[in-house]
């Protein structure tokens, strides 16, 4: 199967701000977050990662056992002249217009659409591979991310439309699993964090 885990907090979550492909680094809470994440991941046996500092510095404190592999798909969508903005700089009829037009890009950056293409199309070839550790059910996929691509991959396994991921919350430092059922995708559990920080 393959569990997908969001970054632990940032400097830039701690001060509520857009995050997108800009690269803060975890705070000391999200160091302690990554670690707890430890005996969440027992079966691992490949890793993924976005290219940005959060994710990577995430999955070496979380499986520091396996060297992960890096990923331009599974990157943050890329909020444009938002990102590091405070969430109050989008008022709430642009927030609305993002929910209700999936192909509306960021500040110019990048649409949850597209975040969607790239997410999909990765997920779809471990799909169509039957020898990928998505089909497995000794060995795992970790795959360490963001908050968008992980939505994105929610609503693949789901066979939902991708708006759908504006009605999700996901905590930094979580885990969400997904196996497949008759070779098609199922989701096994959403936005899942340890209980007892180190």
């Amino acid at each position: 199967m393959i569990i997908l885990v969001r970054h632990g907090q940032t400097t830039s979550n701690a001060q509520r701000l857009l995050v997108g492909q800009s690269d803060p680094a975890l705070t000391e809470l999200g160091e302690r977050q990554a670690r707890a994440l430890r005996p969440l991941l027992s079966g691992v046996a490949q890793v993924w990662t976005s290219p940005l500092q959060r994710a990577r510095r995430t999955a070496a404190l979380a499986v520091p056992e396996i060297e992960a592999e890096v990923k331009e798909s599974f990157i943050e969508v890329d909020y444009g002249s938002l990102d590091g903005q405070p969430l109050t700089v989008v008022s709430a009829q642009q927030w609305r217009a993002f929910e209700h037009e999936h192909t509306l890009a960021f500040g110019g950056g990048e649409s949850l659409a597209s975040v969607d293409q790239r997410v999909h199309a990765a997920l779809d070839g471990l799909l169509a591979d039957q020898k990928s550790l998505l089909h497995s059910t000794e060995h795992h996929l970790c795959i360490v991310t963001h908050m968008s691509p992980i939505k994105s991959a929610m609503t693949w396994a789901l066979g939902v439309p991708g708006s759908a991921a504006w009605r999700m919350n996901l905590f930094n430092g979580s885990i969400t699993t997904i196996t497949t059922r008759s070779r098609t995708p199922a989701l096994l559990n959403y936005n899942v964090v340890a209980q007892h920080l180190d």
